[in-house]
């Protein structure tokens, strides 16, 4: 078949005007998948600083992390400063309020705990660092659960760090998501 007459074929029903409009120097245009007024090499770049650029968000909402365990650290006593008005771990003040019947133990319990708190955010801000999006997501889960011991103990200042904290991770997670998300598409 011929390409007139494939055209001609084309142009029978519903698509007739749209083919007639792209119609040029004997053949029908191609669309590509190009900004407007853009070159192959100019779509790249963009897409390449875009991707960067994500990357570069994954990694400075990492750092929250450990800007969270350096938080918990001032705010649970592992310090010799303690400041627990604006930054309070609101599993470690439940432990604090309700954990005296633990007798000789509860200091002991309380700094394991707050210690664990300051491991796991160190953790998570490595592996957030190194592009890994589950840890975004634990920290999320994590620090959403413990906002509801925040609410149980009236800690509102902390509940709004606490608050600040998920929705950059939320960001970093979502930078992570799209970066995969471009990685798959272009493959």
């Amino acid at each position: 078949m011929s390409e007139m007459a494939c055209f001609r074929h084309l142009t029978r029903g519903h698509l007739r005007l749209y083919f007639l409009r792209n119609w040029e120097c004997g053949r029908i245009m191609q669309t590509l998948n190009v900004g407007a007024g853009r070159t192959d090499e100019e779509y790249r770049a963009t897409e390449e600083q875009r991707l960067a650029d994500l990357r570069s968000d994954s990694r400075s909402d990492a750092n929250y992390f450990f800007l969270a365990a350096g938080l918990s650290a001032l705010g649970t006593g592992l310090l010799p400063v303690r400041l627990n008005l604006l930054v309070s771990i609101g599993t470690v003040d439940l432990l604090t309020l309700y954990g005296r019947p633990l007798g000789p133990l509860y200091p002991l319990v309380v700094y394991t705990a707050a210690a664990m708190w300051l491991l796991v955010m160190l953790g998570l801000g490595v592996a957030g660092r190194s592009g890994q999006r589950w840890a975004f997501l634990a920290g999320i889960a994590l620090y959403a659960t413990d906002m509801i011991a925040l609410i149980l103990t009236f800690s509102l200042w902390a509940f709004g760090v606490h608050a600040f904290f998920v929705f950059k991770w939320f960001q970093g997670q979502k930078a992570l998501k799209d970066l995969n998300e471009a990685h798959v598409s272009t493959i």
